[in-house]
């Protein structure tokens, strides 16, 4: 056994370990201490600043030592007009605490406390730091934070920062960050030129093609992509006026408004009354005329103007060429969901109605190849169905709405059916009608049979329903039937297939629940 070095166990290494711990541990907790009791006494020395710095390089997260830190050191600038004039080490002793945790809230929030109070602050040295930060991390959120500071208040030019993004992209396509921070700058690079900002846009697409031909499966490419055709914004195309019970309610695409008692002592309804809506740049005038209860006015609806929410800015001939483009990786990469989602938007931008069956072909392909988000796809699809029907609606100049037999999951766009009598939602697979359905005040007929509805929570207080059918689906307690008591008119009710049709006494409880119902199919 002579001349063989003795190899520890591990219970003795960990036995060392464990009191090396504790060791650090009581120095680190007397410091702690320490500067607690001289913060409450109101002490701001040098001794402090030197206690609070131990402690910061070892843990440079402890948010209340970083704000005494920095009562110390206004303490000490009263004192000494010069104090940032002579003193560096505040930015050296950030930079270690960076090298400890490159995320630290607390150090990049103490770092532009500090730049800010410096006479003539290095803005090279701090983008620098960033530079050096990020090709470490370049997802490092605290230093993209910090570089966005430090370039607002230095003055970098735009093209200087996008030809930095360029850098980062071209090392790592894989890079949000850059993504999102060029989506940033490029709204800034040209904002009173068209002609240029489109040249500009041009470069981009080819960029971005650049990225995702490359990688097809990264995600932070697509997205950006996204962002580079377009997001467009909604405006009230609708406003319609409905008299009740006395109050008269103003409704848009988005909101229904009861107006303030006494607004209108018109009882008799033998006057002439205009609404005047405004919401931003949109005005709206709708006129109820003597007799009548309910009138509209209406923009003539594409589906421009209603639904080409994402890809809508650019030109058809842009989205054109980049549905061209997209469609040859698809033929390269057949089952790319990234792929195959962008080809269905671009889609929908170009022509919703034309390429509908090209579209639910490709929702059936993304929800086999990415099974985990079939749900999702399946809400969109639906939402896309939805609008497809409404235009078709539009153009028919109709108030009846029937998308059955869809496959269809959510509801949306309810806006956009204010002034529809009837709706048929059956043979779908619906699970609830959402809250917003209450908006349908002209709504008479509601078809749901053959869904998979829970309960009523949508249909409630509508003042025109007279029919509701909801045979084959999932209501199963008087409960979920409490919102149709707020329907004064309704007459018609079917629940038969439903598990509350079994329920005993349910007829009884149903005329006491629903008094106005004469035609009860159970």
């Amino acid at each position: 056994q002579h001349g063989r070095v003795k190899i520890k166990t591990t219970a003795q290494q960990e036995e060392e370990k464990r009191k090396e711990r504790e060791k650090k541990l009581k120095i680190y907790v007397a410091a702690r201490d320490a500067c607690f009791s001289k913060r409450s006494e109101g002490v701001w020395d040098d001794e402090a600043l030197q206690l609070t710095q131990q402690l910061l390089s070892s843990n440079p997260d402890f948010a209340t030592l970083w704000n005494y830190r920095r009562e110390i050191l206004m303490h000490l600038e009263t004192w000494s007009p010069l104090f940032w004039l002579t003193n560096n080490a505040e930015l050296l002793f950030l930079e270690s605490c960076l090298k400890v945790n490159p995320k630290s809230y607390g150090s990049w929030h103490h770092r532009g406390w500090v730049s800010a109070r410096l006479p003539r602050p290095d803005w090279a040295r701090e983008l620098s730091l960033c530079d050096r930060c990020l090709s470490l991390d370049d997802r490092n959120f605290h230093c993209w934070d910090y570089r966005r500071m430090v370039v607002k208040i230095s003055g970098v030019p735009v093209d200087q920062e996008l030809a930095f993004t360029d850098r980062l992209i071209g090392s790592n396509f894989s890079n949000y960050s850059s993504w999102h921070y060029r989506s940033t700058l490029l709204p800034l690079l040209h904002p009173e030129s068209p002609d240029a900002k489109l040249y500009s846009f041009l470069s981009e697409y080819e960029l971005v093609q650049n990225a995702f031909f490359t990688d097809p499966n990264d995600q932070s490419a697509w997205f950006y992509y996204r962002w580079l055709l377009g997001r467009g914004t909604s405006v009230c195309n609708c406003v319609h006026v409905l008299k009740y019970f006395g109050p008269f309610l103003a409704l848009t695409a988005a909101q229904i408004c009861d107006l303030p008692p006494g607004t209108i002592n018109d009882i008799s309804n033998e006057h002439n009354l205009t609404v005047h809506w405004t919401e931003k740049h949109t005005h709206r005038d709708c006129a109820l005329y003597t007799g009548r209860t309910e009138s509209w006015c209406r923009d003539s609806a594409t589906d421009q103007e209603l639904f080409r929410s994402e890809l809508s800015v650019e030109k058809t001939s842009v989205l054109q060429s980049e549905l061209q483009s997209v469609n040859q990786l698809q033929e390269l990469e057949p089952l790319n969901k990234w792929c195959l989602l962008t080809i269905i938007l671009l889609m929908r931008a170009l022509d919703p109605l034309g390429y509908e069956k090209e579209t639910l072909a490709h929702f059936q392909t993304l929800k086999e190849v990415d099974s985990m988000r079939s749900a999702y796809y399946s809400d969109l699809c639906s939402k896309f169905m939805i609008e497809n029907t409404i235009l078709k609606m539009e153009y028919a100049e109709v108030r009846v709405f029937s998308i059955s037999d869809k496959n269809l999951t959510t509801l949306c766009h309810l806006d956009q059916l204010l002034l529809v009598t009837h709706i048929n939602l059956s043979s779908n697979q619906l699970q609830q009608l959402p809250p917003q359905f209450a908006m349908l005040q002209c709504l008479e007929v509601l078809e749901a049979d053959n869904n998979s509805i829970e309960n009523l929570e949508g249909v409630y207080h509508l003042p025109k329903l007279e029919e509701v059918l909801l045979k084959n689906n999932k209501i199963s307690t008087l409960a979920d039937l409490q919102p149709l008591a707020s329907c004064p008119k309704l007459k018609r009710l079917d629940l038969r297939g439903n598990p509350v049709a079994q329920t005993p006494n349910v007829e009884s409880e149903l005329v006491e629940l629903l008094p106005s119902v004469t035609d009860l199919l159970l």
